[in-house]
């Protein structure tokens, strides 16, 4: 089996020692994306923005990868407060059409520069 990293100038470079995505066969593994500007990188304000602009990361990784985001199986949520669970299940209607992915959403602590929340996704595509 060969792995393809996946890279786009759409989303947040890569802050670390890892890429955008890897696709394995059918299988691409977006990174977790925070609220970040691909522009300018800098954290969107609030977490309704947040939120948006981590799911547009995703769309455009995904698109890099050949896929869309309709194609995900599943996704993890992090949230920094479990509060905001209901603006993350009405943000994903607005990227997802049924039959939805499958979710978790998980409270952590922190996250990376500050972000209040970070969403990953699993896709299979064609």
């Amino acid at each position: 089996m060969t792995r393809q990293a996946i890279h786009t100038n759409d989303a947040p470079q890569a802050i670390g020692t890892y890429s955008q995505a890897v696709r394995a066969a059918k299988t691409v593994y977006l990174s977790g994306q925070i609220g970040l500007d691909p522009q300018t990188m800098t954290l969107a304000e609030g977490i309704d923005a947040q939120i948006h602009q981590a799911f547009r990361n995703l769309r455009a990784v995904a698109a890099a990868a050949g896929g869309a985001l309709q194609e995900a199986v599943k996704v993890t949520v992090f949230l920094t407060d479990m509060e905001n669970f209901a603006r993350v299940n009405d943000a994903m209607s607005q990227y997802f059409a049924q039959p939805y992915p499958a979710r978790a959403a998980v409270g952590v602590a922190s996250l990376p520069r500050g972000a209040l929340v970070e969403i990953e996704a699993i896709l299979v595509v064609a």
